[in-house]
């Protein structure tokens, strides 16, 4: 399921894969070159990826 410029709800966090998923969506629909906008969602969607990403520190 693709999510275009949405935030995520609060009590439902997105998974590392479903953010991916956007930011893969997010590349294919700017066609490579992104706007200033585009940009800025980009770079909270990779906050929010790696917020999602399980780390050696959660893990251990």
């Amino acid at each position: 399921m693709l999510h275009s410029m949405s935030t995520p709800e609060p009590n439902s966090p997105r998974t590392a894969a479903e953010v991916n998923e956007e930011i893969r969506a997010l590349w294919f629909r700017a066609g490579g070159t992104l706007s200033m906008d585009e940009r800025r969602e980009y770079q909270r969607l990779v906050l929010e990826w790696a917020a999602a990403s399980p780390s050696p520190e959660r893990a251990a």
